[in-house]
């Protein structure tokens, strides 16, 4: 028995989980783990350039990594993995190098494993320390670090950067509101 389409689907959904967290310091111990992979049903195909589908809570876990779509289509050209098409809501977490965590979500990724391009699309959201970003579409280019995000019709991108100083510090507890005393002899 081959073990092929369980090698695309983590080849290819390992990467796209990187995709996004690459250019944040990912953690680089996670590429070097076992990927676990459960699904309801798959289909795959053997052939050089064909496909594996995945349907049904899909959930991967590879070291710090936690991926989980209703629906992951992995395709491969030439016998190589080439592409990942997650879908139905997808989530992404992952531990950074530094400690802290990311966090993704969004309808549709597509991930372009030849051109090393990732498209989140469908209420995107991403989610680290220093911030976050909200779009209906985010592109992120990891042979270049750069990010391209979009909305649609009257959508925007909104985006929120916290100072590195803000970081460090934990949150200040809002002080309690000065109550005067009663005067002596009243209750």
């Amino acid at each position: 028995m081959s073990r092929r389409p369980a090698d695309l689907a983590a080849a290819v959904l390992a990467l796209s989980a990187a995709a996004f967290a690459a250019g944040a310091g990912a953690r680089s111990s996670d590429r070097n783990q076992p990927m676990d992979i459960e699904a309801a049903h798959s289909t795959c195909s053997l052939g050089a350039n064909d496909s594996c589908t995945l349907t049904g809570n899909v959930t991967m876990t590879q070291g710090s990594l936690n991926v989980v779509a209703a629906k992951a289509i992995i395709e491969q050209s030439g016998g190589d993995p080439s592409r990942a098409l997650l879908s139905g809501g997808v989530t992404l977490r992952q531990t950074l190098d530094d400690g802290n965590q990311i966090d993704a979500t969004a309808s549709n990724v597509d991930y372009n494993l030849k051109t090393e391009v990732v498209v989140f699309t469908g209420n995107v959201e991403i989610r680290q320390l220093r911030g976050t970003l909200n779009g209906q579409r985010v592109v992120y280019n990891m042979k270049t670090n750069q990010v391209e995000s979009g909305g649609t019709g009257n959508g925007r991108v909104k985006m929120r950067i916290l100072p590195k100083s803000a970081q460090a510090q934990p949150a200040k507890a809002a002080a309690a509101p000065v109550v005067p005393a009663p005067p002596a002899g009243k209750r």
